[in-house]
């Protein structure tokens, strides 16, 4: 499951994230559309670091895997809202452009983990 100094570090990754997400959905207007949307950006967005730090206490290797795969699969979900606010133009696209990039980055490093777990 990895050197603890880089999981450590990796484990901060998504609680920026998700602290960015939280700050992205605050500037959602507060039409029913930017409200739905702020509250599932807000659900998916929020949860990959806990997975991630659920994975971390993992119990076995499948559990860890199963724990990593959560958050993946939340980060995904987090990808697809984060592109509907663009391609909806709720919000300017600038202020997306890096969140989206660190979306896709987090995404590679947990397929990646993935991957290498199941190998072990």
């Amino acid at each position: 499951m990895g050197n603890t100094a880089s999981a450590n570090e990796l484990e901060e990754r998504p609680i920026d994230f998700a602290v960015r997400v939280i700050k992205v959905a605050g500037k959602l207007p507060t039409t029913p559309v930017g409200k739905h949307i702020a509250g599932q950006i807000l659900r998916s967005g929020t949860s990959a670091a806990p997975n991630y730090a659920e994975a971390r206490a993992a119990e076995s290797n499948a559990d860890f895997v199963h724990k990593l795969k959560i958050a993946l699969k939340e980060l995904n979900e987090t990808s697809v809202w984060l592109r509907m606010i663009c391609r909806a133009e709720l919000m300017a696209t600038e202020l997306f452009t890096s969140l989206i990039d660190e979306n896709q980055q987090l995404c590679r490093i947990l397929n990646a983990s993935v991957k290498t777990a199941k190998k072990n």
